[in-house]
């Protein structure tokens, strides 16, 4: 999205398991004006807060309960100064548990894109996940199935590691009318790794996806 010029931020609210500070290779800490704190930005502008940023060390565990957790997702939305943004990512862990359900009702919520991996294991927990969001009037804009298959530099087949994709079949059972299959890339594994997540090459199917936010319109439901 921030490639095809919109102003876009990304809320960890994973935070007991947050990764995008080193995806992105941000690990300065926040300034702060106040009782409020700005976003660190990536290389390209993204703005970016998680409770990695608010650490000594990225390996402390977070040892919180369930409220602490939510309120800190709420304050990450209220207490930051995010200035002027076209579009904001909100990073959810699985499931729904206390952080989906606070965002659910605490934040402005457009809708959901919902990301899977081909496991009917994995499928259960999204189909909570989307019935959730169902239940709470929130739309559900796509599918993401992730680590879908791996391609074979050498031959170019496809081979499914994690099991044939369902995701036809999953897209039917929880009502889904748009979604994309993104295969296991370990060149894009490695520049998260590296914090040079933003270097990736462009690839179609995450393309038509961005085409598909960018064109959303909730009002028009």
């Amino acid at each position: 999205m921030q490639r095809m010029g919109f102003k876009t931020a990304i809320l960890d609210a994973d935070i007991t398991g947050p990764s995008i500070p080193k995806a992105f290779g941000v690990n300065k800490t926040p300034e702060a004006e106040g009782d409020y704190l700005y976003p660190d930005e990536t290389k390209t502008g993204i703005k970016i807060m998680s409770v990695n940023l608010l650490l000594d060390d990225e390996t402390t565990p977070v040892l919180w309960r369930g409220p602490i957790i939510a309120g800190t997702v709420k304050q990450f939305y209220s207490d930051i100064i995010w200035g002027d943004v076209d579009y904001m990512f909100i990073d959810c862990p699985p499931g729904t548990g206390d952080v989906p359900l606070t965002i659910f009702q605490s934040i402005p919520i457009d809708g959901v894109v919902v990301v899977t991996t081909p496991q009917d294991l994995v499928s259960v927990i999204v189909g909570k996940a989307v019935h959730m969001a169902d239940s709470m009037n929130i739309p559900v804009i796509g599918m993401i199935e992730n680590m879908s298959y791996f391609e074979c530099p050498d031959c170019g087949n496809k081979h499914y590691i994690f099991g044939k994709s369902r995701l036809e079949e999953v897209m039917k059972e929880l009502y889904i009318g748009n979604a994309i299959r993104l295969p296991i890339n370990p060149k894009l594994a490695d520049l998260m790794d590296q914090g040079n997540v933003e270097d990736m090459n462009a690839n179609a199917d995450l393309q038509e996806m961005a085409d598909l936010i960018s064109s959303y319109d909730p009002d028009k439901l």
